[in-house]
């Protein structure tokens, strides 16, 4: 599957994000969140360059536009016979003309008062390498101005409702812990193009974990910041990356004391079902938390940022969780608040990229790179500053859609497609041969197996199952390795 990495241009002069918790230095505030006005909807929307499916990843700021909020307008034809009926039982949805199920008027509709209505409008994006964009988002509430019963009023008084006491692995509790210790990173290039997306504290030194498209536009003598869910803001600088995970580590240069990392979970034993929590900035809006769960793992996905031709690859972790440009780089969290993944990718509604001008949003369809693989990534990057890659040793076709992983007939440039001496060539497998199966998973393209070679640590020994002549096989390959990326 093909995903597209979020991103959006950031402007010169970023604006605050909101500060609805407590800094790393102080006690935490548990988050206070009101109900909606409605309950929940069932149906909810939700990243990389090569793949059956293209999708899109966390990208960087976006221009900001302002919809016009204005309702429709009408009269009735006519201010005689028959009467208006009486007013609906059920609210308004969307500020239009009547309630949802409501019959059409047949004469004049009394003047109504309504409660109240808002229509929040926020920044809509072009993608770029990093995470920002836009949304609007609204609603409005009518209800009858009769609430009495048997003449007295429904009304609950704060004084008469009990205590609001939330359980300890409440989604508002486990948010309310983990907000102070996920920032969102602004970069910014020399030339003053960036974006901003999301980063989670990973140690008490001040490192933090996010994607390499977050901060590729600020690697080369651009500008970081991380700006923390109280306001609090920190330079940064890049300490390592690895474009092939889209991992990458950042540390604060001057990072203040009682800096709390989150609980790294064990994205193995995720199962299908399992409830999630992602914490990010989408489209700007920094300290968002949405709800949902795991929709599938092992997912194949190749991912880009639209901005150059290298692609990363994930076995990754589906989630049906709202992200969106600007939650790259954010935890995707268990109900225990542990951090089992990291936002990175999502596919685009239309099938299509964010390219020309517009930037698609979440349709429940979000990838996360599976925290056991990321914080490996991490460890190197930290100690060494460079990522290490497993290897096979051979160059395979990255069509997708077909039966298998061919080896090319040649490694391109000249080179072989099968390195001499190496692990691809010890176990004797040649070019043309198809290889179906990595251990026990089902390959049907290029991309596919370098998403599964790459879950994996050199030296581990796999089994590769392939076909030669129509004939089946298996030979046992112990992986390689690569240090650095390739330019």
């Amino acid at each position: 599957m093909s995903t597209e990495n979020e991103g959006t241009a950031v402007p010169s002069a970023p604006s605050a994000p909101p500060v609805p918790v407590a800094a790393p230095e102080g006690t935490p505030a548990s988050a206070q969140q009101a109900p909606p006005p409605y309950p929940e909807q069932p149906g909810r929307a939700s990243e990389p360059g090569q793949g059956s499916e293209p999708t899109t990843q966390l990208p960087g700021a976006v221009p900001a536009y302002l919809p016009s909020s204005a309702g429709p307008t009408g009269s009735a034809p006519d201010a005689g016979w028959p009467p208006p009926p009486p007013p609906p039982s059920q609210p308004h949805y969307g500020g239009g003309g009547g309630g949802w199920g409501e019959p059409p008027a047949s004469g004049p509709q009394p003047s109504r008062k309504r409660p109240g209505g808002l229509m929040a409008a926020v920044l809509a994006a072009a993608l770029v390498a990093g995470v920002v964009g836009g949304g609007i988002g609204y609603w409005a509430a009518d209800r009858n101005s009769d609430n009495s019963v048997s003449g007295g009023s429904t009304t609950v008084s704060a004084a008469d409702a009990p205590a609001l006491k939330r359980e300890a692995g409440s989604t508002a509790a486990v948010a309310g812990k983990a907000l102070p210790s996920v920032v969102t990173i602004t970069a910014q290039a020399q030339g003053g193009d960036g974006g901003t997306g999301t980063g989670f504290i990973y140690d008490k030194q001040g490192h933090i974990l996010t994607n390499n498209h977050v901060v590729a536009s600020a690697a080369d003598g651009g500008d970081l910041t991380a700006t923390f869910s109280n306001g609090k803001e920190y330079a940064a600088e890049v300490v390592g990356r690895a474009e092939g995970y889209d991992v990458a580590v950042v540390k604060l240069k001057d990072p203040p004391s009682g800096l709390k990392p989150l609980a790294l979970g064990n994205s193995d034993q995720v199962a299908v079902g399992d409830s999630t929590i992602a914490i990010g900035a989408p489209f700007g809006l920094s300290n968002t938390v949405t709800t949902g769960i795991i929709s599938a793992k092992n997912r194949p996905v190749a991912s880009g940022d639209g901005t150059s031709d290298k692609n990363s690859y994930m076995s990754a972790l589906q989630t049906d969780a709202s992200i969106n440009p600007g939650n790259s780089g954010g935890p995707l969290l268990d109900a225990r608040g542990a951090v089992i993944g990291m936002n990175s990718a999502i596919q685009p509604s239309g099938g299509g990229g964010g390219g020309g001008g517009s930037q698609s949003g979440s349709i429940g369809l979000g990838f996360a790179i599976p925290i056991n693989q990321a914080k490996t990534v991490a460890a190197e990057l930290i100690k060494t500053g460079q990522p290490v890659y497993p290897v096979i040793g051979a160059t395979v076709s990255m069509a997708e859609g077909g039966d298998g992983a061919t080896i090319s007939g040649d490694g391109g440039g000249g080179t072989p497609a099968v390195t001499p001496d190496g692990p691809a060539a010890k176990a004797g497998l040649k070019s043309g041969d198809v290889i179906t199966k990595f251990n026990d998973v089902p390959i049907d393209s290029g991309p596919t197996l370098i998403s599964e070679i790459w879950t994996h640590k050199p030296g581990d020994k796999i089994k590769i199952t392939y076909t030669r002549d129509g004939k089946e096989s298996q030979v046992d390959v112990t992986l390689g390795e690569r240090k650095g990326d390739t330019r």
